[in-house]
C-alpha cells in the first residue's frame, strides 16, 4: 500500500516511492485519485503518476521547486485474462470528460451462432462486430467529444492461439487535419513516392 524501493548500480541511483493507502477506485483496477508513484533518478524527478502535491515533493522528497511538465497519456496497455468482458475509463482529449468503456465478446453460450464483439461507451453500443472469427482484425470510426476516434481491434490470438492468446484494442483520436487512418496514410505516401 505504501513504501519505497532503492536500486543502485555503479553509475545510477533509482528510487521508487508509492502510496496507495488512500487511493480511490471507480471502474477497474486503476486508482483515480488519492495516490502517487514517484520515480527519482539520481535525486531528480523522473516520473510522477497520481496526485502528489508540490509541497509534498519539496518537503518529503527534498526536491527543488522545478516546474513539472504537464503529462498526457499517449498509450496504455493492459492485460486481463479469464473473461471476455473488460471495463475501463478513458478521456479522449484534455477538455473532454471521462468515459466508461465496456468491451464484450459474446458467443455461443448466449445462444449466438458466431462470436460478436460489442464496444459500449457510456452505456451506449457504438460498435458491434458480427462473425468475429472472420472479422478478427478491423477498425471503425466513432464521433466522441467533437473528435473522430478510430477503434482498431485484433482478436486473432483469442481464437487461433488460445494458450497464450490476447486481444489488442486501440483508440486513436484524429484532429480535423488528420482525416485518414494510418493504413491510408501509408498508401498515400507510397503513391507520392512512385510519382
Amino acid at each position: 500500500m505504501k513504501g519505497s524501493k532503492l536500486v543502485e548500480s555503479d553509475t545510477v541511483k533509482i528510487e521508487v516511492f508509492w502510496d496507495l493507502s488512500s487511493a480511490k477506485y471507480e471502474l477497474g483496477p486503476e486508482p483515480v485519485e488519492g495516490f502517487y508513484v514517484l520515480v527519482m533518478v539520481d535525486s531528480e524527478i523522473g516520473l510522477i503518476l497520481g496526485d502528489v502535491g508540490e509541497e509534498t515533493l519539496t518537503k518529503k522528497f527534498k526536491t527543488s521547486s522545478t516546474p513539472i511538465a504537464k503529462a498526457t497519456l499517449i498509450s496504455r496497455q493492459e492485460h486481463c485474462s479469464g473473461n471476455t468482458l473488460y471495463a475501463t475509463r478513458a478521456q479522449f482529449c484534455d477538455t473532454g470528460i471521462q468515459h466508461d468503456i465496456v468491451i464484450r465478446c459474446s458467443g455461443e453460450n448466449e445462444g449466438l451462432k458466431h462470436p460478436v464483439l460489442s464496444v459500449c461507451i457510456d452505456k451506449k453500443t457504438v460498435i458491434r462486430v458480427k462473425r468475429l472469427q472472420w472479422n478478427f482484425r478491423g477498425n471503425q470510426t466513432i464521433f466522441l467529444d467533437g473528435l473522430l476516434v478510430d477503434l482498431l481491434w485484433d482478436v486473432h490470438d483469442w481464437f487461433y492461439n488460445p494458450g497464450s492468446g490476447y486481444a489488442v484494442f486501440m483508440f486513436r483520436t484524429r484532429s480535423g487535419m488528420d482525416s485518414r487512418l494510418w493504413l491510408e496514410e501509408k498508401l498515400v505516401a507510397e503513391r507520392s513516392r512512385k510519382s
